[in-house]
């Protein structure tokens, strides 16, 4: 049975924060070094663990730089609004576009995340 996944970075309580007003699910459990976010109904979770020596992703990936490891996909019915949502967050938005109906976003720790079109 898949539980979830973790996610590194240098402030995993404002990431978990970040997600959660993203994607609407509540941070299920928090201490020093540890946030996780719960999925409605307790079956995923998403855990964001302090990371030290973090190095941020560079989009699309550079030689001798430190490469995205992974990325998480969100549908959305509306592209332009749910951009303007991730910004508002404090996503910015990456330079390379490689897609119409796709996004490319990175989160306030630099990991890239892509808002995809449902249509």
């Amino acid at each position: 049975m898949w539980w979830g996944t973790a996610i590194e970075a240098p402030d995993p309580s404002a990431l978990a924060r970040f997600y959660s007003e993203l994607v609407g699910w509540p941070i299920g459990h928090e201490e020093p070094g540890t946030a996780i976010l719960a999925a409605p109904g307790g079956a995923t979770y998403v855990v964001f663990q302090q990371a030290t020596d973090y190095r941020r992703p560079v989009w699309p990936p550079v030689e001798g730089e430190q490469r995205p490891m992974m990325h998480l996909d969100f549908q959305v019915g509306d592209l332009a609004s749910a951009v303007d949502e991730a910004l508002a967050l404090g996503a910015m938005l990456a330079d390379h576009q490689p897609q119409e109906n796709v996004r490319v976003l990175l989160d306030p720790a630099g990991h890239p995340f892509c808002l995809c079109r449902d249509d």
